[in-house]
């Protein structure tokens, strides 16, 4: 198939307010080299494109890769997203071996969130979405465990009972992959007290989050906060991931912590751990549904 390339910019118009439906993000890794910002600059130009926000980073000038993250406006870009991506790959993408990806800002993230029993992160996802903070289309919760349906049901998500036993894990599994098979673009573990299998994690399709606290590898296992306090921290945090078949070693999205002391008694440090995991979790998905997260090897650049 033969795209015609304009070979002179085209005349524009003066660019009006940008309305939320003409905004589009374009997200590009490749090797690093000279000319990478210029040739992607004048591709938008030659489409009619203003170019409202960029971000660049490079891994190294010399055997580096070259990361970029752009919004611009373009009119009518819904409708003409598909010749775009056609255009940017023959012109741009096949020249710089880039691997690259466009789409309207105001597309929602569609989402799957996993959770057990611990309901802080989960109706704080719910309710940040509710609310329009996240970028996101809550597509289904699934548990393992039947206590949270009542909470998930006033949020009008749809609530899905996957119980898990040693004995089920497999079956388990492949129905939760049933329940999500080309309806979400991300999942995100909210506290699901499960580990996920290697034949999952390949099999799902898409990228998952997960969210910790930072007292690993130290405290593993159950009670690390009253553990934590025998041994006097003095900080605390919670630690975003994408995850992998490595149990909690997946490339590192985001993390914060909050200092306590030796006042601080275990269901306050219970507390402050949930609150941190909240913000922590809330900002991950944010900024991996706003294409501002770049996984580079077992490292990530955030934008």
């Amino acid at each position: 198939m033969s795209i015609a390339v304009s070979a002179q910019p085209v005349a524009l118009a003066p660019a009006g307010p940008a309305g939320p439906d003409d905004i589009a993000r374009l997200v590009v890794s490749c090797p690093d080299g000279p000319g990478i910002v210029a040739l992607i600059s004048s591709f938008l130009y030659r489409q009619g494109a203003n170019i409202l926000q960029s971000d660049q980073f490079s891994t190294g000038s010399r055997g580096g890769r070259f990361m970029l993250r752009t919004e611009f406006q373009l009119g009518r870009v819904r409708e003409r997203l598909e010749l775009l991506e056609r255009q940017f790959e023959f012109e741009v993408a096949r020249r710089l071996r880039a691997t690259f990806r466009v789409r309207p800002a105001a597309t929602p993230t569609r989402v799957a969130i996993f959770v057990s029993r611990h309901d802080h992160c989960l109706l704080d996802l719910l309710w940040r979405a509710r609310r329009g903070e996240l970028p996101v289309e809550v597509v289904t919760v699934i548990s393992n465990h039947a206590d949270l349906e009542r909470d998930v049901a006033g949020f009008g998500a749809p609530f899905v009972h996957i119980p898990v036993t040693p004995a089920t894990k497999a079956e388990a599994e492949s129905a939760q992959l049933d329940a999500i098979a080309g309806q979400v673009d991300l999942v995100v573990l909210a506290r699901y007290m499960q580990v996920l299998s290697g034949d999952f994690l390949d099999d799902v399709g898409v990228p998952v989050i997960n969210i910790h606290h930072s007292f690993l590898p130290a405290f593993a296992g159950a009670g690390p906060y009253e553990r934590a306090k025998a041994r006097g921290v003095k900080l605390i945090g919670a630690t975003a991931h994408y995850a992998t078949e490595d149990l909690d070693e997946g490339p590192i999205i985001e993390q914060d912590v909050v200092r306590v002391s030796h006042r601080t008694g275990v269901p306050d440090l219970v507390r402050k751990g949930a609150d941190i995991e909240r913000a922590v979790l809330a900002r991950a998905v944010d900024w991996h549904c706003a294409d501002r997260v770049f996984v580079d090897g077992s490292t990530t650049v955030v934008f």
